[in-house]
């Protein structure tokens, strides 16, 4: 395993390229979404199964490699802005709106529906309907977590993994309620809530949909209030003494009001199905019996060294995350939560190093050919 914070060389092509480059402007209304049908089993309804319908985005398919790009809590396709600007032109890039999100349909079983599995098969019709037979599985945040269940449990379909703020979890031991983590990690407890109230904090969060992206979207700089997500009973009430809450630092007010919209379309109850304890114990138990922890493909973790949520460096070590990752290269990155908005150079500078090593891009295979031809003339 690598494990180190960012290194000098890329520190330097940080500054080389934030000295000589001048940021792409990113409207998500740019971009067309295709939309696919897919099964999936509704499971409060006697495992019935039905059609739902998923949107991505399709980028440079022409590319000999492909990322699918995997978005977490509170997110959406479009929170990918800035990788989608670094790597659009060397990799194929297809980032969806998971079910429940954005366009995306929902089995609306959002207690049992929504297992890690489930949307790793969404993800494989995703590929099916994209004609791509194999990718790299790039997550954050529980994106990380769908994109690890993926590798293990489809290694002919998912060949690398990179792993933003969230370690991987192995069901190799036994399963653990979130209940019995936030004496620990008292910045869980909002799961709680989540799980147990479930269409109360849908209610909560629908109310002011801005209010919510913006109290949840902070940063280092700009950071939520102390109290943030310490209740077991409401999500946005340590918030309570702001008035108006800032716009989310990272985003143009043009994407902001995207987002806002595309919340605005279902809302936010089947997004919560990452939290119930339902599909957390069904995801727990469907790695549990297969047996595999082991992934064997390139790991990329990059881990905030500033993330209020929890200190995801010592995380990774009490889970013994790289027992189960040979192949792993950790990288340590300043920035909280949201670390690939909140610091895109870094997160880019090492991402794409990690890339060349393991799945270079046409582009960058003529670059070196291109380089080495001309180190010969001189």
């Amino acid at each position: 395993m690598h494990f180190t914070s960012l290194s000098t060389a890329l520190f330097l092509a940080f500054v080389t390229e934030t000295l000589q480059t001048t940021p792409e402007s990113f409207n998500p209304r740019d971009y067309i979404k295709r939309s696919t049908t897919c099964k999936a089993v509704k499971r409060d309804s006697d495992h019935e199964h039905v059609d739902i319908t998923l949107s991505y985005v399709d980028i440079n398919p022409s590319a000999n490699t492909t990322l699918i790009m995997v978005h977490g809590w509170p997110s959406l396709w479009s929170t990918w802005s800035y990788q989608i600007q670094e790597f659009k032109r060397d990799y194929h890039l297809i980032i969806p709106d998971l079910r429940g999100f954005g366009s995306s349909t929902h089995p609306d079983d959002v207690k049992g529906s929504g297992t890690l599995y489930d949307l790793v098969g969404d993800l494989q019709c995703i590929l099916k309907d994209a004609k791509v037979e194999s990718g790299v599985c790039v997550g954050h945040d529980w994106g990380s977590a769908v994109c690890y269940e993926a590798a293990r449990s489809r290694p002919d379909v998912f060949s690398g993994v990179v792993g933003a703020v969230v370690p991987y979890i192995p069901s190799a031991g036994a399963y653990i309620p979130i209940k019995h983590l936030t004496a620990a990690i008292p910045k869980l407890t909002y799961q709680l809530y989540f799980d147990g109230k479930t269409s109360e904090a849908a209610e909560e969060l629908d109310k002011d949909t801005r209010r919510s992206v913006r109290a949840t979207l902070r940063t280092k700089d700009s950071p939520p209030p102390d109290g943030f997500l310490t209740s077991p009973h409401s999500f946005l009430d340590a918030w309570g003494h702001v008035e108006e809450i800032p716009p989310v630092p990272f985003f143009t007010s043009a994407e902001e009001d995207y987002f806002v919209e595309q919340y605005e379309l279902q809302g936010f109850k089947n997004t919560l199905q990452f939290y119930t304890d339902e599909n957390r114990y069904a995801s727990w138990k469907f790695a549990q019996d297969q047996g595999n922890h082991t992934i064997p493909q390139p790991v990329l973790a990059i881990l905030p060294t500033d993330d209020p949520v929890a200190d995801w460096v010592l995380a990774s070590r009490l889970l013994h995350s790289e027992d189960f990752l040979p192949n792993l290269t950790t990288e340590l990155l300043p920035g909280a939560h949201w670390v690939h908005l909140e610091n895109p150079h870094l997160f880019n500078a090492v991402m794409r190093d990690w890339l060349h090593t393991h799945f270079p891009s046409k582009s960058l295979e003529v670059d070196d050919k291109d380089a080495a031809h001309i180190e010969d003339e001189l």
